[in-house]
Parts: structure tokens; C-alpha cells; sequence
């Protein structure tokens, strides 16, 4: 997202990055054009030299932690707009941005659809929600520049996108189970992986087709890094299932594939990848966890 905010956003002076982990900015700004971006040393001084703030952390305690910090920034608050791209509970985006307003500022939330990939490229799909004013100046940054489309929701509650974004999150949990259990049936059946492999090509291209692949290429256990992460797959859904749960709503799917998260989280720790619930399966069905 940084990257094409630098390359696409038109920005008048150098973006200006913090990470909690120091070593991550300066690894970040080696990917960037020289002179297009500086390092703030703390969130302070960042909140002080910029106008709109992008903030993306990993789980609701992170985020509101942050926010706590920027609350206490000397000179205040006013004439900032901060846009939150986390996937947290909505009940926290809302809370933040209560936070946040009543110390002068402006907040909206714009959690996005995609993968690491899709981010790169500039692919993304940004749900937004806060007061129009707010969304408008944000606008200009996010189709054509870190996102293909916006799902726009102005003058409704910020944590409205977040709600979007978890229950989206449950259809991206449901995929992949499904596809884990398609594909270990097709092995123990006889119909072979390759073959279901066509039938998802032929019937379900795009996102169903690219998760078919990765766990066929074994990318669910030899991939170093994960590009959905276990921990943060279990987070949504247990936001998912809390918020089904007010909701007087059963959501036996996801619950079924949490459960297949938890023995990912079992066979691989924090290294686990949502496509990781393949080998759960298999190893629930007397096949080993590796393919």
C-alpha cells in the first residue's frame, strides 16, 4: 500500500512511515524511490508532521494502544484525519473513532479486501465508512492507486466497514474449507486432485482457483512466511462468531473451520497460514498433514 501511495498517489512531499519495529521502516523505504519517504521516529512526531494518517495493526488491542499513544501527542489533534485499515471488531472501530473525534480530528475506517499480492499490485478493495467530508479526502488514494474498486459507505458508522470486513473474512475461512475438504475427498475417492483441480478451473475461476492451486503446490506447509496467518484467521472468526452470537445467528461453517485453525495453530504455531486447514483435514481423514 506504501509503495503505491508513493508511486500513484501524487503526493506532495515524502510519506512519512512508522512501524513499531524500527527494522521494518527501514526495510520498507529500501523498496521505495529514493527522497520519496522518511522514517518518524516515534508516533508523535509522525501524528505532528502529517495531515491524513493510515493506520493497519494486527488485532484491537494493537490499535487501540496506538490510538492511546496518539491521543497523548503534544499540540493536540486538530485538523487530522486518521484513516484505520485494521480488521478489528466493529465495536472497537466505533470506539475509535470516538476516541478520536472527540480530540479534534477527523476518522474513518477502510479496511481492505486482498492478499498480499493484490496489495502489491495495487488490487485491493477499500470498504470505507465515517462522515463524507472525511471519505472525500481519502478518495483520491485509494481506487487507481492502492485499490481497483471502493465499496463506499459515507455518512454511515465507521464500524460498519469493519462489520463488512469480518463477515467478507468468514467467506474467504468458508472457501478454503471447502476446497480442503473437495480436495482431500477427490485424493481418498480416486478422483485425483488434478481432476477436481479442472472442474474449480472451469466453474470457479479467480479466488477459488488461486486457493485450489496453493494447496495443491504444498504452499499451505513450505512457505515460510504466511500470507493470512492462523492467529489473525482465528481473530476474525471469533470476531465473526461473537458478533453471530448478539446476532441470535448460528454460523456452524465457520465454527467447523475454527476448530481446523486451532489444530493448524497445534501442527505449525504462529507460522500457520489459513490454506494450512488442507492438511487439518487431511490429517483428520488418516492422510498425513503434508501433501
Amino acid at each position: 500500500m506504501v509503495k503505491n501511495l508513493v508511486e500513484k498517489g501524487q503526493l506532495p512531499q515524502p510519506i512519512i512511515i512508522f512501524n513499531r519495529t524500527v527494522q521494518r521502516a527501514h526495510d520498507l523505504q529500501t523498496t521505495l524511490p529514493s527522497g520519496k519517504s522518511t522514517i518518524a521516529p516515534n508516533i508523535a512526531d509522525l501524528v505532528k508532521r502529517s495531515d491524513i494518517i493510515f493506520t493497519c495493526l494486527g488485532d484491537d488491542a494493537a490499535i487501540e494502544k496506538t490510538v492511546e499513544t496518539i491521543c497523548e501527542t503534544p499540540n493536540g489533534l486538530n485538523g487530522k484525519l486518521f484513516v484505520d485499515c485494521s480488521t478489528v471488531h466493529p465495536d472497537t472501530t466505533n470506539a475509535l473513532s470516538a476516541t478520536i473525534t472527540s480530540h479534534g480530528a477527523e476518522f474513518i475506517a477502510c479496511p481492505v479486501f486482498g492478499a498480499a499480492a493484490m496489495a502489491e499490485a495495487g488490487q485491493l478493495v477499500c470498504v470505507l465508512a465515517g462522515p463524507s467530508d472525511s471519505v472525500n479526502k481519502v478518495l483520491p488514494y485509494t481506487k487507481g492507486v492502492i485499490a481497483r474498486a471502493n465499496i463506499d459507505f459515507s455518512d454511515q458508522p465507521a464500524g460498519k466497514a469493519t462489520l463488512l470486513k469480518l463477515i467478507g473474512n468468514t467467506f474467504v475461512l468458508n472457501m478454503v474449507e471447502t476446497l480442503s475438504e473437495g480436495h482431500t475427498l477427490a485424493e481418498k475417492s480416486g478422483l485425483g486432485n488434478e481432476n477436481l483441480h479442472q472442474f474449480v478451473e472451469t466453474m470457479f475461476p479467480g479466488p477459488y482457483t488461486t486457493y485450489s492451486g496453493r494447496l495443491m503446490s504444498g504452499d499451505y506447509h513450505g512457505k515460510g512466511e504466511p500470507l493470512f496467518g492462523v492467529d489473525l484467521a482465528r481473530k476474525d472468526a471469533r470476531h465473526a462468531l461473537d458478533l453471530a452470537k448478539v446476532s441470535g445467528v448460528r454460523m456452524s461453517d465457520v465454527e467447523v473451520a475454527d476448530r481446523h485453525l486451532a489444530d493448524v495453530q497445534g501442527h505449525m504455531g504462529s507460522k500457520g497460514d489459513i490454506t494450512g486447514i488442507y492438511g487439518a483435514v487431511r490429517q483428520e481423514s488418516g492422510l498425513k498433514f503434508e501433501n
